[in-house]
This record gives C-alpha cells, structure tokens and sequence, in this order.
C-alpha cells in the first residue's frame, strides 16, 4: 500500500499532487503553512517579513468578502489550515452566526502576542542574523579617462 505522504516529495506542476500533499501532510508540516505577512512597521521593527499566526494576534483581511477590516484570531485550526477570526462572521440559515474561516495566507499581522518566550527569541533570532552587514567585494576597474578631444590623460 503506498503511503499518504511523502518526506522526499520534491515539487510538481500539476494541482492535484499539491493539494494532496497540502491535504495529507502531517501537523508539524502544515503549521508551516499558517504563516501571515507582517505590517509594514513590524517588518522594519523585527526584520523579517512573515510569521505563524497564534490565538490573540491582531490581524487585517487583505482578501475576501472582509477585506480592509480587522480583528483579533479567535482561533487557529491547523488540520484544515483556517484561522477564525472576532468580527468575520456569517449568517447561517437557521439565523445563528459563526466564526468564517480565513486562511492564513489573506492575512496580515498588525499586532504580535508576545506572550511567548520562545516566540519572542524566534523573533530577536531572525533581527540577529539580519542585522549583521553583509561585505560585497566589488572591484571596480580604473579605465583611462577621456578628454573630450578623444585623447587620453
């Protein structure tokens, strides 16, 4: 029998293998696809431009029926990938509202719960890496200069 999911999956072009292996990946795997751009000033405050979302962030819609309101996440499911988030509800037939699923992926994060020790060295880790200058050797040859006469000096 062969198995549901794959570790030396590689990549493909056709939809079908990546839905089913968005679908059977296991939890460790999938929580990697819960991750939301960062607001402006949080990319420039911690230097990095995604992060997972948790329960209690404060996030803006930027597609959808919701889109440009926001809220607080209420919830986070990570088997169907679908974060629920205050204010973004529907309207059931019997006349009861529920929380609409958002993916993670029309999210922005305006506001961090840093609650979280871990969270927040994850955070200082990437800001550590990125705040180092990188050296470029750029070697810039003198060529002889021009007059304007064509002769050179």
């Amino acid at each position: 029998m062969k198995a549901k999911f794959s570790k030396h999956w590689n990549k493909s072009k056709q939809p079908r293998k990546q839905k089913k292996y968005i679908a059977n990946a296991p939890l460790h795997i999938k929580s990697k696809f819960l991750n939301s751009h960062l607001s402006k000033e949080l990319i420039q405050k911690y230097g990095r431009r995604s992060f997972r979302v948790i329960t209690g962030d404060k996030v803006k819609v930027m597609r959808g029926q919701f889109k440009g309101k926001d809220g607080k996440v209420e919830r986070v499911n990570m088997k169907k990938s679908t974060v629920y988030v205050t204010k973004m509800e529907k309207e059931k037939i019997d006349g009861s509202k529920t929380l609409y699923p958002l993916k993670a992926s029309n999210l922005q994060i305006i506001e961090l719960k840093l609650d979280d020790k871990k969270r927040i060295a994850k955070l200082g880790q990437k800001k550590e890496t990125t705040a180092k200058p990188k050296q470029t050797t750029t070697q810039t040859q003198d060529k002889p200069k021009k007059q304007e006469n064509g002769e050179k000096i």
